[in-house]
């Protein structure tokens, strides 16, 4: 089963720091947008099609192109998103973010986590395997504040080609300067980092897993984000051991150090080999160079998708009738 955390954070709308967030505008349609984009093939509750800036689609095409390549179902959790998807969801009665330079980032952090556990414990009793993906702008630069909380040093990705580290820095330098912290300080206080330097969706994500049954695969979709729930979960939860799944772009990204947190994390992972390389499409082909890279569980999806016998080659085509698609309507960026 494949479930898409939909979430919110503040720090999506400062300037430079996420792609989003280069138009605040957009930033509370982007994750139901993601939503509605993986169930309906297009967004309802915008009449454009989610791209970042540049024009380069949301990676949530890709899992689309799986998960209907793979006969897949997608059940969307609402984890502090600032608007609702048009898809039926479970609501988790969770807040946007806020910004942790600036306040407690998740006050109902513990709230949310046991929300999630407890839908899990109840309603997921039969799942042999869950795919649990995210999609929250702005989530690299918590998920940064949370591992390096809990002790794990290294630096994030991004979704373009230039990674803005020194901003994310300064937002360390902030929330650490608040909350009176150093690196490691709260490595047996995984909460306390959620709580004041997270995302609702780390609670969120972290709590559904905790709750599945013991015996139940979990595969967290997506990159660094991922990496700071695995790291939560191995606080809270050390019986589950997930792969996290991802896609080549995150693995082979120079400028942050996935590879590195997770053997330091002690998770397995999984990069999805897709090539855009030879598309008709210049918003496809720059996935090849550093755009984008993951999102709403793209490489989760590829990795539920092969498993199911569908090859990465037909995902990427897929994908190609998609964009094809909506390259011949009237839309703009969000």
């Amino acid at each position: 089963m494949f479930f898409l955390f939909i979430g919110g954070t503040e720090i999506s709308k400062v300037k430079g720091l996420s792609a989003a967030g280069a138009n605040p505008e957009i930033v509370p349609y982007t994750s139901p947008a993601d939503a509605d984009l993986i169930r309906f093939g297009r967004p309802r509750v915008t009449e454009h099609f989610p791209m970042d800036p540049d024009g380069h689609p949301t990676p949530a095409i890709i899992t689309r192109a799986a998960l209907v390549a793979a006969n897949l179902p997608c059940c969307v959790v609402r984890a502090g998103s600032y608007i609702p998807p048009h898809p039926p969801y479970v609501e988790l009665g969770a807040a946007f973010g806020r910004d942790p330079s600036k306040e407690p980032a998740v006050p109902d952090a513990e709230n949310i986590f046991e929300a999630a556990r407890t839908y899990a414990a109840f309603y997921c009793t039969h799942l042999k395997s869950a795919t649990l993906a995210e999609s929250v702008p702005g989530g690299t630069t918590t998920a940064l504040l949370v591992l390096r909380a809990l002790g794990h040093d290294g630096m994030v990705s991004s979704a373009g080609p230039v990674n803005p580290t020194s901003l994310k820095e300064e937002m360390w330098r902030a929330a650490s300067a608040r909350t009176g912290i150093g690196r490691g300080d709260w490595a047996s206080r995984p909460m306390d980092a959620v709580r004041e330097l997270g995302d609702p969706m780390q609670a969120a994500v972290a709590g559904f897993a905790a709750g599945l049954p013991r015996e139940t695969e979990v595969v967290l979709a997506g990159g660094t984000q991922m990496l700071a729930v695995a790291a939560i979960l191995r606080a809270v939860a050390p019986w589950v051991r997930p792969l996290v799944a991802t896609t080549a772009y995150v693995g082979r990204d120079a400028t942050s150090s996935f590879r590195e947190l997770a053997d330091t994390i002690g998770v397995k992972t999984y990069y999805a080999p897709l090539d855009f390389s030879g598309s008709a499409y210049k918003g496809l082909r720059d996935y090849e160079e550093g755009f984008v890279k993951e999102g709403a569980g793209a490489g989760g999806a590829v990795f539920c998708a092969e498993r199911c016998g569908v090859p990465a080659t037909e995902v990427v085509r897929r994908v190609e009738e998609i964009y094809a698609i909506w390259r011949h309507q009237c839309f703009r960026t969000l």
